[in-house]
Formats: structure tokens, sequence, C-alpha cells
């Protein structure tokens, strides 16, 4: 589905906000918080959603509670650019459950991934054998979370 940018409204803004807040709000409770109908609520919801602006609802969880005490950060650059490499090399970080984002940098790396891994053992066999093995990858960098200070916070609207 293409996105394409719609004009949102101070009701809507306040009503991603809200959402983004808890998404378990219902269409009354948002009707309450934004001084309108339930069903003025959920007709924009649905706008938003139909629209693309809503991509989904998921649950945070607890990297703690589920047995997750490392983080990192892994800059990859390719040896390689070619094309069906540069998709192996998707493929490789998109089945990998512990990278949880990736993203294609300017600059020296031409990936940074985001990994979650149970222990640093788990966080080197991620690294020196699955990534490094690649191969397309010329040189890893890791950097390992100490303390988040500012949570994945909502997009602004």
């Amino acid at each position: 589905m293409q996105e394409t940018r719609i004009t949102l409204d101070d009701i809507d803004s306040r009503l991603l906000a809200a959402l983004q807040r808890d998404a378990h709000l219902t269409a009354q409770e948002l009707s309450e918080q934004l001084n309108l109908s339930a069903s003025q609520i959920s007709r924009r919801r649905q706008r938003l959603e139909n629209a693309g602006v809503i991509a989904g609802y998921s649950a945070r969880l607890s990297p703690k509670a589920v047995g997750l005490t490392v983080q990192a950060f892994i800059q990859v650059q390719m040896e390689s650019h070619a094309p069906e490499r540069a998709r192996e090399f998707a493929t490789l970080i998109s089945t990998r459950p512990e990278i949880t984002s990736a993203w294609t940098l300017t600059g020296e790396a031409d990936y940074l991934l985001r990994a979650w891994c149970d222990d640093l053992t788990a966080l080197n066999h991620l690294i020196h054998d699955i990534l490094l093995p690649h191969p397309s990858v010329s040189r890893v960098q890791s950097q390992i979370v100490m303390d988040q200070l500012k949570a994945d916070a909502p997009l602004p609207t």
C-alpha cells in the first residue's frame, strides 16, 4: 500500500497522541478526553487506519521480563553492494528474531541493527557466527547499551 500524507486537524492529532499512549482506550473513553461523540471518534479512527496513518496496534514487552538482558546497536559495513548480496543480507536480518530493527545508512556503516539478546554469549554468537560469516559483510562494530535514558517515544503528531 502506498502511503500518502493526509491532513490532520487538531482532533486527529490529539486522537493519535492518546492512542500512542494507550491503544486500549475505547471510543467512549476517547470521546470523553476529546469532547466528541463515540461514533465520531470511531469514524475518525477508522479513517486514520484506512489511510495508513495508524499502521497497527501492538504490545510493548518488558525486555527483562522475557529474559532479554543485553541490547546492542550493531553497525555493519558491506564488502559487496551487489543487488543479490544485498537481498541475501536483508533476508538474513529479517529472519533473525534478536534483530528488532534495521536501517540502511549513509556514511561509513551501511546498516545499523538493533538487537536484543539473552546475554553476552548470545550477542557474541549473533556477531561472530551469523553476521560476520555472511559473504558480503566486511566489518561489524557493536555498541552495548548500558542504560536507555529515553524510552522509544510516540511520534510527534
